[in-house]
């Protein structure tokens, strides 16, 4: 979600108290932080001579700290002070998303797209939220434009595909969902969701042992994944492997008992 950090931080020629508080802050936010990430924006609102652009990136380190009421009153703030201000409007049509929040959330979203037809991130929230209220036609239109803006000139951003096949594998449309997560997962083989959700496609097709390779891919990259670890044990029943899906039943039950920060 940390969309304006660096473009607040990238400002040239700004004046000399504003540049060593935004500096304080990204050292801050580098070091996590961010309480102190935090104050340094505070800090720099007082001096900075665009307030609302500082505004952004305060907001999204308060909703990283937990403070949801103050990250949007700063958000609303900061829509307020500049209307233009298409990354303040994405965040909070983030953040409405995540609260549920869907029809302030879509209002948001619309109003980046209105002002950034192209933005690919927007046209991925807002399928998102059309999603959420089973508004399938308008998400599936969301997130067919924002795949066409991804595919050749952002090949680094792999959510949509993965967001895309879990659109699919909720609507049983299980062959749609491999080829979706199976992009996601070439495109990005960092992320353990992307194999995640490629082999719980494949489990739906009846391929489990072709699952086997993505979840046990899916746990090595995270081994905190407790969805990964009980599809693994499923996949390994369902091959008559018992000893193997045991301790895969016994990881999650070990993950599952175990905090996990916000993905």
């Amino acid at each position: 979600m940390l969309l304006a950090l660096a473009g607040v931080l990238a400002w040239q020629a700004v004046p000399g108290a504003c540049e060593t508080h935004l500096n304080g802050a990204r050292t801050a936010f580098e070091a996590r932080r961010f309480q102190d990430a935090a104050a340094e924006f505070r800090k720099a609102l007082e001096v900075c001579p665009r307030r609302s652009a500082v505004l952004v990136p305060l907001a999204q380190v308060e909703y990283l700290l937990g403070d949801a009421q103050a990250a949007e009153a700063h958000l609303l703030e900061a829509v307020r002070e500049d209307p233009g201000n298409t990354q303040a409007s994405y965040a909070l049509g983030r953040i409405y998303y995540e609260q549920n929040r869907f029809p302030p959330a879509i209002e948001q979203l619309q109003r980046v797209l209105e002002l950034e037809p192209a933005n690919y991130r927007a046209h991925n929230a807002l399928a998102l939220c059309y999603d959420a209220v089973r508004r399938d036609s308008d998400a599936l239109r969301h997130f067919y434009r924002a795949l066409d803006l991804v595919h050749k000139d952002h090949p680094e951003y792999d959510t949509v595909y993965a967001d895309f096949a879990e659109f699919f594998l909720r609507r049983d449309q299980f062959e749609k969902a491999f080829q979706l997560g199976a992009e996601a997962a070439q495109r990005n083989p960092a992320s353990p969701r992307n194999f995640f959700l490629t082999g719980k496609a494949l489990g739906r097709l009846g391929k489990h042992d072709l699952s086997l390779r993505w979840f046990q891919e899916a746990v090595r990259l995270d081994p905190g994944y407790a969805e990964a670890w009980y599809a693994l044990a499923q996949a390994y029943r369902k091959l008559g492997k018992e000893p193997e899906a045991r301790r895969a039943l016994e990881r999650f039950e070990e993950t599952r008992r175990s905090p996990r920060a916000r993905r």
